[in-house]
């Protein structure tokens, strides 16, 4: 999209200058191929456009940016270790390419990098930043915390598993542009208005995943449609049936999610029981709520209606995915 490109470019020129090349290489080497698998560095992106909005300056946001994105990379190496996952972005993870030890380890100095990038600002701003940016962090890992324990246990609640989302990834999103805002010299007000524009917006998103993973054009949303429902994972959709859908239907729901079948019937089966349920329904007003508190906290924020259009059409960019 057009829109990032003008962040991209200094955001990944900065990327390189601080990639750290220190020995002992066997550490830093695998924090460095982590960094360059690409991905959509939206996060990082994100920060530079709240700072621009409140400042005009993106290049004061930069350290913050990489603090960001930083830590997400960091999240990814050690999720994927517990996941004994072979792949990330279509390369072997770093356990896989390294070894777990080396993964855990290299995963551990990314963490202190990201708050290293902090250091750069004066004390002031230093110190609201780094409360902002270990809440976050905690509260990433109470949420993956919950995603691991959530398939052993015997009922969920849909009020949890908002939770878990909300902490898991809509809270980083959040952040990133609470700290862009801080940077750019917003207040206190102003900045939780754009961390609740961002957490708002990540629910918003991660639903909409939630939804796309079952009912999207595969082509359009970029991986196999049915996975979730594959891997027997407690979504919104699956939860909501659970308790809505007809008692015949939660027998036959339960029947599935107790094989590990690839079936594509199973898929075209759960989904039918989805639909019937209404759970199809609700996923989508939730979406569409979460999205419209996202808009009402951007259209609080007292900037210039121009100001806000980057922050506007990535949050347009974010939605309009294949539903």
């Amino acid at each position: 999209m057009e829109l990032f490109e003008r962040y991209r470019t200094p955001f990944l020129d900065y990327l390189e200058e601080q990639a750290p090349h220190t020995p002992p290489k066997a550490l830093y080497a695998p924090t460095n191929y982590i960094m360059q698998l690409g991905g959509k560095r939206l996060r990082p992106l994100i920060t530079l456009m709240a700072a621009e909005a409140f400042s005009g300056s993106i290049t004061d946001a930069l350290p913050a940016a990489l603090a960001v994105e930083v830590f997400h990379n960091f999240s990814l190496v050690h999720d994927d270790i517990m996941d004994a996952a072979p792949l990330r972005r279509g390369q072997p993870t770093v356990h896989q390419k390294w070894d777990v030890n080396t993964g855990i380890l290299s995963g551990d100095v990314m963490l202190v990098l990201a708050y290293r990038q902090l250091e750069r600002y004066p004390a002031p701003v230093f110190k609201q930043l780094v409360v902002e940016f270990s809440t976050m962090a905690q509260q990433v890992c109470e949420g993956q915390q919950w995603d691991m324990q959530f398939p052993n246990q015997e009922q969920v609640r849909l009020e949890e598993y908002l939770q878990m989302i909300t902490y898991k990834t809509a809270v980083l999103v959040g952040c990133a542009l609470k700290m862009g805002a801080l940077v750019g010299g917003a207040s206190e007000a102003a900045a939780a208005q754009c961390y609740a524009f961002g957490k708002n917006l990540g629910i918003a998103f991660q639903l909409q995943d939630d939804y796309l993973d079952a009912f999207g054009d595969p082509e359009r949303f970029g991986k196999q449609v049915g996975g979730d429902i594959l891997e027997n994972k407690k979504t919104y959709l699956y939860l909501h049936a659970c308790t809505h859908a007809s008692e015949t239907h939660q027998k036959e729901l339960a029947s599935w999610f107790s094989t590990t079948t690839s079936s594509p019937e199973k898929i075209s089966s759960v989904c039918a029981i989805f639909e019937a349920s209404g759970a199809t329904t609700a996923i989508k007003a939730e979406i569409d709520r979460y999205t419209a508190m996202a808009t009402s906290a951007l259209d609080a924020l007292s900037l210039e209606e121009e100001r806000k259009t980057p922050l506007k059409q990535m949050a347009a960019f974010l939605l309009q995915r294949d539903h």
